[in-house]
C-alpha cells in the first residue's frame, strides 16, 4: 500500500473509520477539530453515526449509551474539552464498557491558547476522573504512529473493556507528513455478541450496565476487579521506544513531540562523542518503569524534557527510584523547544551529572 501526505488529525479520522468506527459523538475545539470536520464527512458516507453535540458534556454521555449498546464509538477533544467529560469518563470505567478518546492537547490552564502542549498528561494518566481508575494511554510521535495507535487503541478498548486515550499535542494534530493508512476492517455485524452490551429483547439474557453499587463491601469487590484488570495491563501492555540506549551513558526521556525533537539533540551529541539515547514511552500509562529502571543503573544521568512544568518527569523519579539523578527541561504555554536548547541543557548535565540544579523552562 502507498504511502500519501495527511495531516495528523485527518489521519486520526480516517484511522477510527477504517478500524471499524460505528459512531461519534464531539464538539469542536482547536486544534482538534479537523477530526470532527474529517469524520462529518466520512461517516455518513460509510453509513454510520456522526453527532456533532451541544457540547462535551453532551458528547460523552452520548459515548457512553451508545458504547453500552454495543457500538464502536470515539469521540475526541482538546484539553478544557477534555476537562469537561471526566465524569462520563469515570462512569464508563466503573461500567466496564470500551470506547475510544482522542485529546490533542492545546496550551494552558484555562482556556488557554491553540498551540502545541503537552500538559495534560496529569489529567489523562493521574485524572481522568474520581475514583480509583486508570485509562490505557497512548501516545503516538508522528502521523503514522498516532494511525497505528488509533487502531491500537480500539483493540485494547475492548480486549480489556475499558477507555483508551490517545494523547498528542497540537503539533502532530495539525503536521503533514507521509503516512500509510490501514485497509478498512468491517463493520461487526449486529449479531455477534458483545459481552458489555445492554440487552432487553424478548429472549435475550437480561444484562444491566451500572456504575452505581450502594454498600462499601458491594463497591470495593467492582474495584477490586477494576485493579486486577489493570494490572493485567500493566504486564501485558507497556510499550516504548529506547533509540540508541545499548551503551548510552545519558538518557533523555521524552514523549511524543518532545521525543521526536531529542533525537535530533541526541545525533548531534552521537556526532560529538558523548553517548546519549532516547527512552520514549508511547504508553503514558502503563508506564515503562522496568526499562528506565534497568537504565538507571546504566547511565550516569537522565535529562526529561516535556512540554509542561514538569509531569511525566514525577513518574521518571519514581520509576528510577534514585538509582541516578533525574534532571527536567521544559517548555510551556504552547512553546515547542529547539534541538539546540536540549543539547545545551544535556551539555551542562554532562558537566556535573550530580549537582543540584535549578528548573530549566526553555534557554538558559
Amino acid at each position: 500500500m502507498s504511502r500519501e501526505l495527511i495531516e495528523g488529525n485527518v489521519a486520526i479520522a480516517e484511522a477510527a473509520v477504517r478500524a471499524g468506527l460505528e459512531a461519534f459523538f464531539g464538539y469542536p475545539i482547536t486544534p482538534q477539530t479537523e477530526v470532527l470536520e474529517h469524520l462529518s464527512r466520512r461517516l455518513p458516507e460509510e453509513g454510520r453515526v456522526f453527532l456533532q453535540a451541544e457540547s462535551e458534556l453532551a458528547s460523552i454521555n452520548m459515548v457512553y449509551g451508545a458504547a453500552a449498546a454495543g457500538a464502536r464509538v470515539m469521540t475526541s477533544s482538546s484539553s478544557p474539552g477534555i476537562s469537561l467529560m471526566q465524569e462520563g469518563l469515570s462512569y464508563m470505567a466503573c461500567s466496564e464498557i470500551p470506547a475510544v478518546i482522542v485529546n490533542i492537547m492545546r496550551g494552558g490552564p484555562g482556556l488557554g491558547n491553540v498551540q502545541p502542549s503537552q500538559a495534560d498528561y496529569f489529567q489523562a494518566v493521574k485524572m481522568a476522573g474520581h475514583g480509583d481508575f486508570r485509562m490505557i494511554v497512548l501516545a503516538p510521535a508522528s502521523v503514522q504512529e498516532a494511525i497505528d495507535l488509533v487502531m491500537l487503541a480500539f483493540d485494547l478498548a475492548e480486549k480489556y473493556r475499558t477507555l483508551a486515550m490517545v494523547v498528542a499535542d497540537g503539533s502532530i494534530g495539525q503536521m503533514m507528513e507521509p503516512a500509510e493508512l490501514p485497509p478498512m476492517r468491517p463493520i461487526r455485524p449486529a449479531s455477534e455478541r458483545r459481552p458489555w452490551a445492554l440487552t432487553g429483547a424478548k429472549g435475550r439474557p437480561h444484562n444491566v450496565i451500572t456504575s452505581l453499587y450502594l454498600g462499601a463491601e458491594n463497591l470495593e469487590r467492582v474495584n477490586l476487579r477494576l485493579q486486577d484488570k489493570l494490572r493485567t495491563i500493566e504486564a501485558e501492555e507497556t510499550r516504548h521506544e529506547a533509540y540508541l540506549c545499548e551503551d548510552a551513558e545519558f538518557v533523555i526521556v521524552a514523549f511524543g513531540t518532545s521525543g521526536r525533537i531529542a533525537k535530533t539533540a541526541i545525533r548531534e551529541a552521537r556526532a560529538r562523542g558523548v553517548k546519549v539515547g532516547l527512552l520514549r514511552p508511547i504508553t503514558l500509562w502503563p508506564f515503562p518503569t522496568e526499562p528506565l529502571r534497568a537504565l538507571s543503573d546504566q547511565v550516569e544521568a537522565m535529562l526529561v524534557v516535556e512540554m509542561n512544568a514538569g509531569q511525566m518527569v514525577e513518574d521518571v523519579r519514581l520509576s528510577v527510584g534514585g538509582r541516578c539523578p533525574v534532571h527536567f527541561m521544559g517548555r510551556l504555554g504552547g512553546v515547542v523547544p529547539f534541538p539546540d536548547e536540549i543539547t545545551e541543557e544535556l551539555e551542562a548535565i554532562i558537566e556535573a551529572p550530580d549537582a543540584p540544579r535549578e528548573v530549566r523552562y526553555g534557554r538558559r
